[in-house]
């Protein structure tokens, strides 16, 4: 099982950014993920770096870690427009992405601030589940290099997996049934979620096929041994503000 560490975007800076990557990679974590915010004042800051320039970022000047956005809100970025976006930061980073995708927060999050900024409606769950289930085809169709009978779309070479955020049940049976894995939170629900995720992978008949299985969590030995019984591939660990220093303070605790 692999360690990646979750770096906060909020109130940072792209050199504190840099400086933890950079010291993640030399103390032997596998991968860095970003969340994907646009407004600093969703989290009571007055900035944040938008994740995936910061990933880009990230994938020039870190050779090894994998790369990925915990998770894209689908209403962010148009999933044409996403799928070339995504192929051109599988090239730049050498096949390291991996592509973690989302519903977004819904009206009663704070999130829901970022979207009506922009004049966009904030919709009900099932109607941006369905958004999510709706680009996974697109992105897909834009890898295959033609659209429409428009070619010369970039190819990823390999494609990224999809990684759906899958922090309820429905969206656990939707990563199972049309993505290539899934991310859950941490704690008594993620055995559940995979559960269904796997059950509805099997029923689509898509069992043969790789399933990235990411699962927040901490370095603590009993957890990390709950999430090997659970054939987890990733323990995404939480590490707050992205410094070296704290990359180094945390690379002291890996068991």
């Amino acid at each position: 099982m692999k360690i990646d560490v979750l770096f906060d975007p909020f109130g940072t800076t792209w050199r504190d950014v840099r400086e933890g990557a950079l010291a993640a990679e030399a103390e032997g974590f596998d991968g860095v993920w970003l969340y994907d915010h646009l407004a600093g004042s969703v989290h009571r800051h007055d900035r944040v770096l938008e994740s995936w320039t910061t990933l880009t970022a990230i994938a020039a000047t870190v050779p090894r870690l994998a790369i990925g956005p915990m998770v894209l809100n689908v209403a962010n970025r148009d999933p044409g427009t996403l799928g070339v976006m995504a192929a051109t930061l599988q090239e730049i980073s050498n096949g390291r992405l991996l592509l973690g995708l989302g519903a977004g927060g819904g009206r009663e999050t704070p999130y829901a601030a970022e979207q009506w900024a922009f004049g966009r409606t904030v919709d009900a769950d099932h109607v941006r589940r369905r958004a999510v289930e709706a680009a996974v085809p697109i992105l897909r169709s834009v890898w295959s290099g033609s659209v429409a009978g428009v070619g010369g779309f970039l190819r990823p070479d390999p494609a990224p997996p999809i990684i759906l955020g899958g922090f309820g049940p429905r969206m656990a049976e939707l990563a199972g049934r049309v993505a290539d894995g899934i991310n859950v939170p941490g704690g008594p629900r993620a055995g559940n979620l995979l559960a269904i995720a796997r059950s509805a992978r099997a029923a689509a008949g898509r069992d043969d096929s790789p399933f990235v299985v990411t699962v927040s969590s901490d370095l603590d030995s009993r957890a990390l041994q709950h999430l090997e019984e659970l054939e987890v591939d990733r323990a995404v660990v939480f590490l707050g503000a992205p410094s070296a220093e704290r990359v180094h303070a945390l690379a002291k605790r890996r068991p």
